[in-house]
């Protein structure tokens, strides 16, 4: 049955309250439209309750996806659409491959190791920002966050409690060991979440130095087991070339061109 007439502000009074009252937000900010279309096009009944529906479905897709963006704490906000695949040494195939996510899936690990500036935190928070868009949950570290992390709890001994919600995430992501000092706070840090998430949980970590040199790091005993769980069940990437960064800025690209 197709109504005639305008819609009663009654009805779409109750609608509005029900959709409150029901959590139905998506629905509630779109109803008034796809009424109006539905009975200007004359739809059948199911196919206004379809098309609201999905509106519903996509809005609270959009609302988890920007949720566990938050959550994740990316840097910088990077992602493959800025992203110049033919700059970086990793060959387009592992570019691919990698982006498919089927490692994270499969709980195995990624290792990107190489100079500074050859792209490595580029695409880590690229991966990540991917693996958001995909319905998977990331959480982002650098390796002083760990050492935090670890003096934080370290009085009530609760480190492995608080590592629990890190592990909830399909990929923990760790930037830039190597570029700074590793304290023994951050050293455990890394060792203990590397340990927990061992075969339970896809980490990714960059790095300038491969992980065969991190007892120039941090103590041996330390470096030796955590490198041995990382590296398990890793994919390994090593890039090479001069500074992507330093070559933008020898050709001018760093910076907007100064106005007169």
């Amino acid at each position: 049955m197709v109504m005639n007439g305008p819609i009663p502000q009654a009805v779409t009074d109750e609608i509005t309250a029900l959709c409150r009252r029901l959590r139905l937000r998506y629905i509630r900010e779109q109803s008034p439209d796809v009424l109006l279309t539905a009975k200007a096009q004359r739809w059948d009944p199911a196919e206004t309750l379809r098309v609201l529906l999905q509106a519903e479905a996509e809005g609270r897709n959009r609302s988890t996806i920007e949720h566990h963006r938050k959550a994740a704490r990316f840097p910088a906000g990077k992602t493959f659409d800025a992203w110049q695949a033919e700059r970086s040494s990793v060959p387009v195939p592992t570019q691919n491959a990698l982006q498919s996510l089927e490692w994270v899936d499969r709980h195995e690990n990624l290792v990107i190791c190489g100079p500074s500036g050859t792209g490595k935190s580029h695409l880590c928070e690229a991966l990540g920002q991917s693996a958001v868009d995909h319905g998977r949950n990331v959480r982002w570290f650098n390796i002083e966050d760990l050492g935090a992390l670890v003096r934080s709890h370290r009085i009530d001994d609760t480190i492995t409690k608080a590592l629990k919600p890190v592990l909830r995430a399909d990929l923990i992501i760790v930037d830039d060991i190597g570029l700074l000092p590793v304290s023994s706070d951050a050293a455990e840090g890394l060792y203990r979440l590397i340990d927990a998430a061992y075969e339970n949980t896809s980490v990714a970590v960059s790095s300038n130095l491969h992980p065969s040199g991190f007892d120039q790091l941090m103590d041996e005993t330390i470096a030796s087991p955590l490198v041995d769980r990382l590296l398990h069940h890793a994919h390994v990437i090593v890039t090479q070339g001069e500074s992507i960064r330093l070559e933008d800025a020898l050709n001018g690209k760093g910076v907007e061109p100064l106005t007169k």
